[in-house]
């Protein structure tokens, strides 16, 4: 390793946000990447090897295929052979609904990965931790938008493990100096985005002429961000040092009804969806709102990418990937 090159280690990074993170870092030829991913088998496994594809062509990114369910730090010492300047944390097992069916597999990623990894950051030296944390930590809120000050309620369990893993980041700030922060994310999408997730199933029903499952009346409402925004917000993150200690929203500080969101997909995609009405979902929020005035004062952040852009920019990507998205749950 040149003695001028940033070292960082990413977890999650063949994944959606992971991959458009290291993308843009190695854009840098100052900057090499240790990525830590399990290729999970929650969706293809293709769409993760189709994302980091271009990162390995690079030489400066390197893969440990290491599962967050059994991570040691002794494995980490032994893998990770210089020491990173940073660890961004964005690996976790994901989805709020799943987490309802096994709550304690979703503890163990989440939570108890969570606290290997600030384990080795103290054994290694290493002072500064980003970790992915998500709107979802709010609950119910009608005080809309939110700002980081709100009292917490999370009503799933994957919610409950992402404020876990925010407190064991301060605990850690606290006793051993990490300089730690936690990024909640307003649902993220954009080229890469999971195959689970609505706007990639939508996308795929509305070309497929089958319906688009809507849970509730429509009206519930989204901040989508564009994922090129939640990078930069990352990336500023990883330079911010002036507290030990944050909780920063990254979203596009809009709200979108599910209703709108669908309209603005057929202009995009120049089909109508065919809507198939289903009940509310246990565990989902009714609206997510980020007030990202903090996001904006200490990282200079702003979301620039608005809904129709982005979701142009994401059928572009669909349509160039089709091959391999085709067996993609």
């Amino acid at each position: 390793m040149d003695a001028g090159q940033k070292h960082y280690l990413i977890t999650g990074g063949a994944g959606f946000i992971g991959s458009n993170l290291v993308r843009v870092l190695l854009q840098d030829a100052a900057v090499r990447v240790t990525c830590i991913d399990n290729f999970d088998p929650f969706y293809d496994v293709q769409i993760k090897q189709a994302n980091i594809a271009p990162l390995e062509a690079t030489g400066r990114f390197y893969l440990l295929p290491l599962n967050l369910d059994t991570l040691t730090v002794a494995q980490l010492e032994e893998s990770i052979t210089s020491k990173p300047d940073a660890i961004i944390h964005l690996a976790a097992r994901a989805g709020v609904r799943p987490s309802i069916l096994n709550p304690a597999a979703y503890q163990q990623t989440n939570i108890m990965g969570t606290q290997t990894l600030l384990d080795y950051a103290v054994k290694a030296g290493i002072s500064k931790f980003v970790f992915a944390s998500s709107s979802s930590v709010y609950g119910v809120n009608k005080n809309l938008p939110w700002n980081e000050g709100e009292r917490l309620l999370p009503i799933s369990p994957y919610a409950m493990t992402k404020l876990a893993g925010e407190g064991l980041g301060h605990v850690y700030s606290h006793l051993y100096d990490v300089n730690f922060t936690a990024l909640r994310f307003f649902t993220v999408y954009g080229p890469g985005q999971r195959p689970d997730l609505a706007i990639h199933k939508f996308t795929r029903a509305i070309l497929q002429g089958k319906p688009i499952p809507v849970f509730g009346d429509g009206s519930t409402s989204r901040d989508y961000t564009y994922v090129d925004d939640i990078v930069k917000g990352i990336i500023a993150a990883i330079r911010y040092t002036e507290s030990r200690y944050e909780i920063i929203n990254l979203g596009n500080n809009r709200t979108v009804s599910l209703q709108q969101l669908i309209e603005a997909l057929e202009k995009v995609i120049g089909k109508k969806a065919i809507i198939d009405r289903q009940p509310e979902q246990a565990g989902d929020v009714p609206h997510t709102y980020a007030d990202v005035c903090k996001a904006e004062n200490l990282l200079g952040y702003s979301a620039r990418t608005g809904l129709e852009e982005g979701l142009t920019r994401f059928y572009e990507w669909f349509q160039q990937h089709q091959e391999v998205l085709a067996g993609a749950v």
